[in-house]
């Protein structure tokens, strides 16, 4: 187990908060995406304001999937697994029962749980009366079921959206081990609803906070469409160069600037060029400047296939880009108003998407217009907001 320890909070904690001790447990502390990230901003946001704050990750990252940890985090970290713990496949047939080596993998696997489970424990046992444990992932919760949580209030959440969790196995996992948490948040009302009609009765929402608010916004004169996120099947980007070559040819000075990286790059610069689009189409791998990034362009894309309450489209309101996304989830159309700030397409829908891409291209009054009343109305998730809808949760769960 590898551990950072606690420090003095930075900031006093204001009189009408109850400091408390809180525990984020995810899959991982450090591994690369949105709920890494959504975890350290919430984790940094209670700090500021005294709380006492934990990451619990279960096992490190995959290979190539690390994220580093920055020096001085007003947080702890700890990670149970120095490695991952054996795989095992589910029990299906008479076949899989008698198979010998297969039960030594379960078995060393749940003894391992169980002792990791009790380094949970002891983590919990050591926290001041009033401490909350939230779960951001329903794989990492099969770890705090086993362990003794000390009568100290549990939240779990999924992050991704109802349909989506519908689709994975991830689904009878949220039903099994969220059934008993004090509270289990959706992201948004609609997916809560859905989550009830599944007979859950302790089913809240919270969406997620703004990641950041700059000060300067992209004045959306360069040519530049963007999209920020994992080269992955499920972002769709191959979804998005069918669309760029719809409209490619007609505006030759604009590029489609891809930021990401992931295993789906090779396959994604061979569409390009077999769509002959490569010259319009820039690959420019992670990027660790977001707002930068944002402010040199003048349109953002999201063409997943599947999404929770995502980040980037949020980071580009804030920087005042009008966004172009498919309509996957409750999360993305709450967050872009479609034809206010921003255009939706049905889901999987290139050529719509591709016409909607066009449409702000051609038109800058239109793309100044959204661009300026997205960055106006993504503050209603300002961290204020939401920390302070979390406070409110925590007090009313241990009533």
């Amino acid at each position: 187990m590898t551990t950072t320890p606690i420090p003095a909070p930075a900031h006093p904690a204001p009189t009408a908060v109850p400091v408390r001790d809180l525990f984020f447990v995810s899959n991982s502390v450090n591994e690369l995406g949105g709920i890494t990230s959504w975890s350290h901003q919430m984790a940094e946001l209670f700090a500021a304001r005294g709380h006492r704050v934990h990451l619990v990750g279960i096992t490190p990252p995959p290979p190539g999937r690390a994220r580093p940890l920055a020096d001085g985090l007003p947080y702890a970290t700890t990670t149970l697994y120095d490695e991952h713990p054996p795989q095992v496949r589910p029990v299906r047939t008479l076949k899989d029962r008698a198979n010998l080596a297969e039960h030594r993998r379960r078995a060393a696997r749940e003894a391992g749980m169980r002792t990791q489970a009790a380094k949970l424990s002891a983590l919990f046992a050591a926290a001041r009366p009033g401490a909350v444990v939230i779960v951001t992932q329903v794989w990492a919760m099969e770890w705090v079921a086993l362990a003794d949580t000390g009568g100290h209030t549990v939240i779990g959440m999924s992050h991704e959206s109802f349909e989506t969790c519908r689709k994975s196995s991830r689904f009878q996992r949220v039903k099994t081990f969220y059934q008993d948490v004090d509270r289990m948040l959706a992201l948004t009302r609609e997916d809560a609803d859905a989550w009830i009609r599944q007979r859950l009765d302790n089913v809240g929402f919270m969406p997620n906070p703004l990641p950041f608010f700059p000060e300067t916004p992209s004045a959306r004169t360069h040519k530049v469409v963007a999209s920020i996120g994992r080269l992955h099947e499920e972002k769709g980007v191959d979804l998005l160069l069918e669309a760029w070559a719809q409209i490619a040819a007609r505006h030759r000075e604009w590029t489609l600037r891809l930021y990401g990286a992931g295993e789906e790059e090779a396959a994604l610069r061979k569409q390009s060029a077999q769509l002959g689009i490569a010259d319009s189409v820039a690959f420019m791998g992670r990027t660790s400047d977001v707002p930068g990034a944002l402010r040199e362009a003048s349109v953002f894309v999201l063409s997943s296939r599947g999404e929770g309450f995502p980040l980037a489209p949020m980071e580009a309101m804030a920087t005042a880009v009008p966004c172009v996304a498919f309509d996957v989830a409750p999360g993305v159309r709450e967050i872009i108003r479609d034809g206010e700030d921003g255009l939706l397409a049905p889901p999987g829908n290139t050529s719509e998407l591709a016409r909607h891409l066009e449409t702000l291209i051609s038109d800058q009054a239109l793309r100044d217009r959204m661009g300026e009343t997205a960055r106006t109305n993504i503050q209603r998730y300002a961290t204020d907001e939401i920390v302070q809808r979390w406070e409110d949760l925590f007090t009313f769960l241990q009533r």
